[in-house]
């Protein structure tokens, strides 16, 4: 008889402690009083898993963060990405069980129980949606169902959308209602549909300190991987490209780290003024894209907490590179650029401040001084990335794509050789390029080999990338 997904969930039915039971099967747990809330609590489960494998595999493909010791992907950073590379397997059979269990909820779990509440389908309604916005914006395509015929992204982006609608309807007028508002607006601004994306994230922008964040249980053992590699182990495992730095940790303990696992956060306010900011300064009227970018980060940025913390045990050194400052230097951007200051900090001359939700160092004045397009799209990503830092949302702004797996492809008759193949514009420098830098130590300057965002722009003309103009 078949086994239901119970490696998923954290509190079995009928007073069981948190231990797994393989001995229920379907027939015993499907119609129980109490199934939906217990499916519900696995759900968010497999969605921290899911966001432990998306959020560590994208910023290691990114120029977010390179790998600087650990057994993660060596190959990533290149960045290198092959079907049957076991990183991308393990990503796809994330999402896909994410998917998989918020269906198998859907279909079996909520209707055979009499205590599913409005709110619980909601909820299984969004993880269905989100794991099919993950099929959509990471991979070039993922089978909708088990064995089946692979999808698009925009077939995957379209039924999170329907999913969305769903969960929303099933809501009152609150945070969480708004949070599926502003993922429908994400979902249609990668499919590029400019008009419907600025509308949702314009009603989303109404509650301008929104936030939803995927928790994590270190005592139970669902650690934050992300954390884990930028802050909790005792060795340096991932090292921010060094224009970065000042936002490096978004994650940390405190104490205990199995007692102090922070959340990802994967919808927030900041995206709404985004995306609506993109659309204006994509149809030309810049004046309006620079306001919003401007209300952004008066009305949002500056009202997110900044921590004080001691990360004077931070090396950066050791690994693959030992040449990372440690202590306060200049940073150029690329060659061309002039020197800035505040980038690159020293830890070891007291606390730090972490920005545990966003942070940027784009002010009003560079806001102003941009004058076209290109120059505000520039500050536009430049946003986007020091706002999304550390939540796996880069790779899909430089147009990067993982492939359907190996695994798959040798279980599943529809898998055609297109899907197998990852997508990788042409103008993504290779020979891990995108996170090399020198330093000038006599000078006191680390100088980036490519500004990513300038590259960006310069080729904003590929399919590959700003869903608004492409």
């Amino acid at each position: 008889m078949k086994k239901v997904f119970l490696y998923s969930i954290i509190t079995v039915l009928l007073g069981a402690c948190n231990v797994l039971n393989p001995n229920i099967t379907d027939d015993v747990y499907v119609g129980n009083s109490g199934a939906t809330s217990s499916w519900v609590n696995g759900l968010r489960r497999q969605l921290a898993l899911t966001m432990n494998q998306v959020v560590v595999s994208t910023e290691l493909v990114s120029d977010d963060y390179y790998n600087n010791r650990t057994l993660s992907s060596k190959v990533f950073d290149i960045p290198q990405i092959d079907y049957f590379d076991l990183d991308v397997n393990n990503l796809q059979i994330q999402v896909q069980s994410l998917r998989e269990m918020a269906e198998y909820g859907l279909n079996k779990v909520l209707p055979g129980d009499i205590t599913t509440k409005a709110a619980d389908s909601a909820e299984v309604y969004f993880s269905l949606a989100f794991a099919h916005i993950l099929s959509g914006e990471l991979f070039v395509g993922l089978p909708g169902s088990s064995g089946g015929v692979v999808l698009t992204p925009t077939e995957h982006l379209n039924l999170a959308i329907t999913s969305l609608d769903k969960a929303i309807s099933l809501l009152p007028t609150n945070d969480e209602q708004t949070a599926y508002i502003l993922l429908k607006a994400r979902a249609y601004y990668s499919l590029g549909d400019a008009v419907n994306a600025a509308k949702y994230a314009d009603i989303a922008k109404a509650k301008n300190t929104l936030l939803r964040q995927v928790k994590y249980d270190g005592i139970n053992g669902v650690n934050n991987d992300m954390q884990t590699y930028l802050f909790s182990s005792t060795n340096n495992e991932f090292a921010p490209l060094p224009r970065l730095d000042f936002l490096d940790p978004k994650y940390y303990h405190i104490g205990l780290a199995s007692a102090d696992q922070k959340p990802v956060t994967i919808v927030k306010g900041e995206e709404a003024y985004l995306i609506i900011a993109e659309s204006q300064i994509a149809a030309n009227t810049l004046d309006a894209g620079r306001q919003t970018l401007k209300d952004l980060l008066t009305q949002v940025i500056a009202l997110r907490p900044v921590v004080q913390l001691d990360d004077s045990k931070e090396t950066r050194n050791g690994g693959n590179r030992t040449d990372y400052p440690l202590t306060a230097v200049n940073v150029k951007f690329d060659a061309s650029d002039s020197t800035r200051s505040n980038y690159v900090l020293n830890r070891k001359a007291g606390t730090i401040s972490a920005y545990t939700v966003s942070g940027t160092k784009v002010t009003a004045a560079e806001l102003d001084a941009a004058v076209t397009q290109d120059q505000l799209l520039y500050l536009l990503y430049r946003m986007r990335q020091e706002i999304f830092m550390a939540e796996g949302r880069r790779m899909t702004d430089l147009g990067i794509k993982f492939p359907v797996s190996q695994t798959e492809q040798l279980n599943n008759k529809n898998v055609e050789d297109a899907d197998i193949k990852a997508q990788i514009p042409s103008f993504i420098p290779l020979a891990r390029g995108m996170d090399d830098f020198t330093y000038d130590v006599a000078n006191g300057i680390v100088t980036m080999k490519y500004d990513m965002n300038k590259v960006l722009v310069a080729n904003k003309q590929a399919k590959e990338i700003f869903p608004f103009i492409n």
